[in-house]
């Protein structure tokens, strides 16, 4: 299938983090070459969420369990899909603005029961810490890149191909790095504009890191954005610099240059987004 126009924010835990049996179901599928690649894996998993929202709708259905994997010189990470969820509240979303009688004939209440019962679990940052509720390891975006998401990395950490065949753009950081750009971002956020949108959204992506090991890895992956840009504008694309430049501008109360980091960034992925309307 094409890769989906979207991009995604990835967690990958080191084994330790899982429990003993999921642990040994993650050496086998590591071992049996099953691991997804991450240019391969929206469009698997779209089709498996198609696939299981025709299931009958008596229940949520029972979905693969895959993931990606990162290997390092001393560890295996892994970020599972978690579909369950997705399909849950795709279950939810599908109930939205629709009448009752159709939204019932289409996800019966009992069903919509149990959806929710499902997605208020994993929005429970204590009850996934206390009781070992599914995480959910991978945040998708699509026609763009959450500007917050740019907090949680330095431009350093950027990774770009452009081979024929083979494009892409990532960065990656370990996760106790994430965490304190995510916590100096938000005292200056607090200082300087306040309960701004901003502020929530940052403050909403530093709790989503807090359910993960500590020795976890954070992935921003451009994802099939990069089939709608040039490998020049890849090149230059300087997204985190600008959102780091614009925080260092409020944190000294230089409120102009915090503007036009802030601008050129809301231009630069606005352009993106209009690209679905010509779609």
């Amino acid at each position: 299938m094409p890769s989906l126009f979207a991009s995604y924010l990835r967690v990958y835990e080191p084994l330790t983090a899982f429990d003993r049996d999921r642990q040994s179901y993650w050496r086998r599928y590591v071992s049996e070459g099953r691991a997804v690649a991450p240019v391969e894996g929206p469009g698997r998993q779209r089709t498996a969420v198609i696939e299981a929202l025709g299931a009958g709708w008596t229940r949520l259905p029972d979905l693969p369990e895959e993931a990606y994997v990162l290997e390092t010189d001393d560890s295996l990470l892994v970020c599972p899909w978690n579909l369950r969820i997705r399909v849950a509240e795709a279950a939810l979303s599908a109930r939205d603005g629709v009448p009752s009688v159709l939204a019932d004939a289409f996800v019966p209440p009992v069903l919509a029961g149990q959806a929710r019962a499902v997605v208020d679990d994993w929005r429970s940052g204590a009850r996934v810490l206390e009781h070992g509720v599914p995480r959910v390891h991978e945040q998708i975006a699509t026609w763009g890149v959450p500007l917050r998401w740019f907090v949680l990395f330095d431009p350093a950490e950027r990774d770009l191909v452009t081979r024929p065949g083979r494009r892409a753009l990532r960065y990656r950081t370990e996760i106790s790095k994430a965490r304190r750009r995510s916590s100096r971002a938000l005292s200056v956020l607090r200082k300087s504009v306040g309960d701004a949108p901003i502020t929530e959204a940052v403050e909403e992506a530093a709790r989503w890191l807090e359910e993960f090991h500590p020795r976890s890895v954070v992935e921003l992956d451009y994802g099939g954005l990069v089939d709608l840009l040039s490998d020049e504008t890849l090149e230059a694309d300087d997204s985190p610099e600008l959102v780091a430049g614009g925080l260092a501008g409020l944190s000294r109360g230089e409120a102009d240059e915090a503007s036009a980091a802030y601008d050129k960034l809301v231009a630069r992925w606005r352009a993106v987004q209009l690209l679905e309307r010509c779609n």
